[in-house]
This record gives structure tokens, sequence and C-alpha cells, in this order.
């Protein structure tokens, strides 16, 4: 049965996909034919969209035998069979190897016109090209998938050759095809239309599927229903001059969104703050967790310490956020470490309109003399055991001019690597921000 055009393939594709929405799925096509389908199914499972860009790497001397591809983020999947039976040696593959990655910088550029590319790490990965011919290609994109660090692999496609479908069915990717008619000699020939795909069609699909997500998040999406569809997807942050990777997640009707700063030598996939942010998210609060420095700037250790830059740029984030969520939604901080230093600088500014501040072993000392003008309820959680530490957020407390309150962990130590005291610390936390950013508080 043909297909209309990619659209009406993708329409029809995202059927049989349909159980598989959730918050943890990303959609990504190949480019250029596969990303209209891919659109279509992104849009049907409210998941994020991006395009999954692979490189094969020729044998020299004979570039139609792949011994390897690349993907995006150092990526690399070789052949070690092709390798060795084709004698190549280091060199000749680096040689490659770098010829193809300017290839692939030069067209994640052109199709992704500045955005970054989102984090497969641990989520369920959707594939999605027009249709497979040889299924080379789909083949090395689901390899690069998985070697991204995808927890589960799913090749979607509207058609394939009938002989493809093996090859593509090994392993632990799974296959989800709708065609796959005797007779197929070309994808092209199972569309009424299959005219080219252009590289501005592919920025904009992906341009509007970020609109799409951003009315989720702002409740403007217009379909009638009283809950929007959670957010769960790799943002990039502008925080002033800089623009900063981030995870964004938003639950159904979330009254408010905690912005987290990690402390020094952290980042964004830090485990502890994860693991408090998916305890908030389970009491229906949104997180954003977003690295406060570029890579560039991580790698001078003074920037690490500056809390004065640590704070612009949770302010930045926070005007960042508050121009993509409802204007009810309140927004509060969550600091560990030097990271609580900021977020108290960052609430101390005048016009924050930060909700609540939460410090978990944090060093609210750093805020120094920004302290008396925070005006957010303010709680430092600190572990028993570490002594220094709590002696430092007793003098801080005393410098509050806030409600504010003091939260001792027993026998935690400053990382709360202690069975059972991160939980206490994340529920602290989380019973902190449930009575803070709830509207019945704010405006009573």
């Amino acid at each position: 049965m043909p297909f209309k055009d990619r659209t009406d393939a993708g329409r029809r594709l995202a059927r049989p996909l349909a159980p598989l929405r959730g918050p943890d799925v990303v959609v990504v096509g190949l480019p250029r034919g596969g990303v209209p389908v891919a659109a279509e199914v992104a849009r049907a499972l409210s998941a994020p969209l991006d395009v999954i860009l692979v490189r094969k790497l020729g044998v020299p001397g004979q570039p139609e035998l792949a011994m390897g591809a690349i993907g995006e983020g150092g990526v690399r999947v070789l052949n070690d069979v092709v390798l060795a039976g084709a004698r190549v040696s280091d060199d000749e593959l680096a040689a490659v190897e770098r010829a193809e990655s300017e290839r692939l910088a030069a067209a994640a550029a052109r199709l992704r016109d500045g955005r970054s590319g989102t984090d497969l790490t641990d989520r369920t990965v959707i594939v999605v090209d027009d249709g497979v011919a040889t299924g080379a290609t789909a083949q090395a994109a689901c390899q690069v998938v998985w070697a991204a660090g995808a927890r589960r692999v799913i090749l979607a496609v509207p058609v394939a050759a009938p002989d493809s479908l093996p090859a593509l069915r090994r392993g632990d990717t799974e296959v989800v095809c709708l065609e796959a008619p005797r007779g197929f000699a070309a994808v092209g020939q199972w569309y009424d239309d299959f005219g080219a795909v252009s590289d501005g069609e592919v920025a904009s699909l992906l341009d509007e599927n970020a609109r799409m997500l951003h009315q989720v998040v702002s409740g403007d999406a217009g379909s009638g229903e009283r809950r929007r569809p959670p957010v769960d997807r790799e943002v990039v942050v502008e925080a002033g001059p800089v623009r900063l990777p981030g995870h964004l997640t938003v639950p159904p009707d979330a009254t408010g969104v905690v912005v987290f700063a990690h402390g020094s030598g952290s980042s964004r996939h830090s485990p502890r703050n994860r693991y408090v942010a998916d305890v908030l998210a389970s009491a229906g609060l949104g997180t954003l967790l977003f690295d406060l420095l570029t890579s560039e700037e991580e790698g001078d250790r003074r920037n690490v310490f500056d809390i004065g830059l640590l704070a612009d740029r949770l302010t930045g984030a926070t005007g960042w956020l508050r121009g993509r969520v409802d204007a009810s939604v309140r927004v509060g901080l969550f600091g560990a470490s030097t990271g609580a230093g900021a977020a108290l600088w960052a609430a101390a500014e005048p016009g924050s309109d930060i909700a609540a501040v939460v410090s978990r072993g944090g060093r609210p000392d750093l805020a120094g003399d920004r302290l008396p003008s925070v005006a957010a309820p303010t709680l430092l959680i600190v572990g028993g055991d570490d002594v220094e530490v709590l002696e430092l957020n007793r003098a801080a407390l005393a410098r509050l001019d806030c409600p504010a309150d003091l939260a001792v962990v027993p026998g935690a130590t400053h990382l709360f690597e202690e069975p059972g005291t991160l939980t206490r610390a994340a529920e602290l936390a989380r019973d902190w921000f449930t009575r803070y950013l709830s509207p019945t508080d704010a405006d009573g």
C-alpha cells in the first residue's frame, strides 16, 4: 500500500508506536528524508525530536566498504573483521575518521542551527527513516545510538526491503516496519510524493518540535486537556552570554520548578542531584539540572569557586526558564556544596522572585554579605557528622533574615553516602519545596 507522502507515512507509523509514549522517549530521524516521518512520530508521542547524524568510515581505496561508523559526541563503532581483512593501519583509520568527523560537524551545524544534540543516555530511542533498502545506514545509526548510551533502541520505518529485515533485527534492536512488499526495488516507489527534503525543511521541523514542547511546558498547547503532558528532555539553557547544556523535567500540572546548582567538580549528571530531582518529580515538581560552566571554563579551577559567576549563571537560567513555563509556576533553587552559596547569592539579587531555597551539604557562608538580603524561605540540610560544614551553616542561619531552618541528618557526612541519608535529605527538600512552591502558600 503506497504512502501519500512522508507526513502520511509518519502518522501511520506512529500508531503502532503509541504504547511507547513516556517521558524517557526520544525520536531521532535520519536526514534528510527520515526527519519528516520522525516529526509526525514525535508529535504523536509528545516526544523531543532530533536528527541522528551518522558517517560511514569507508576503507581507504574502497569507500563503499564500511569499516565502521561515527556519530556525534565522539561515538565510534568499528568492524574489527573488516579492519583486519583490509589491513587498515591506525594512521589510515585516523585520517578517514578525521575527514568524516569534519563532514559530520558541518552537517550538524546546518541542520541544528546552533542547538546541541540530545543526550541519549539511558533513554528509549526511536530511530526513524522513510524506508530501508540495504539497511546499512539504518544499522549504523542504531549501532551509534547504542554506543551513545541508549537503554532501548527501536528502528521504525514505513517500508523496507524484505531481505534487509533479518540483519536489522539482530541483537537487541527492535524493528517496527509497516510494509515489507515483494518486488521492492527502491524506497521512493512506495510513495506518491517522494520529493527531496532540504536542510531548511529539517531545521524547520526541529524548530516546530521545540515550539510544541515549549507549549506543553507553558500549558498553551490548546489540546483542551486538563493535564499537560509531561516534559523530560535535553535543553540548551541561555544564561547570559553563554549556552549551557541541561535537562528539563516538568510533570503534568507542576506548580513549581526547582533549578539545581551543583557543587565544585560536579555537573548536571551528578547522581545525588539526579536522585533528589527524581524525588521532587514524584511530588509533582519540575526540575532543571544544567552545567553552570562551559567545558572551557571548567578547565580553570578559579571559575569553579567563583560564586558570583555561578550566581549569575543561575540568575540567567531562571530567567530563561521563566520564558518557557507558565507564569503561575514558581521557581526554587537547590544548591549542593559551593552551589548552595551561588543559590543564596542569586536569591538575594533584587527582583529575583525566588520562592524557596534548599541547601544540601552546602556552603551558604560563600554568599557572604548577601545572606541578610535573601527573602526566599531557606532550608539548610547538613550531615550530623559533617562537623566543620555544620558550624558554617549554623553561623549562616543566624545571618538569614527570612523564614529559615537548619535540618541535621544524623550519621551523614558531607556527601550523604551513608545508607538512607540521601533519601532523608531528598525528603526534607521535597517537603520544603512542596510547602513553599504551592499556590495556596504563596497566595495566602
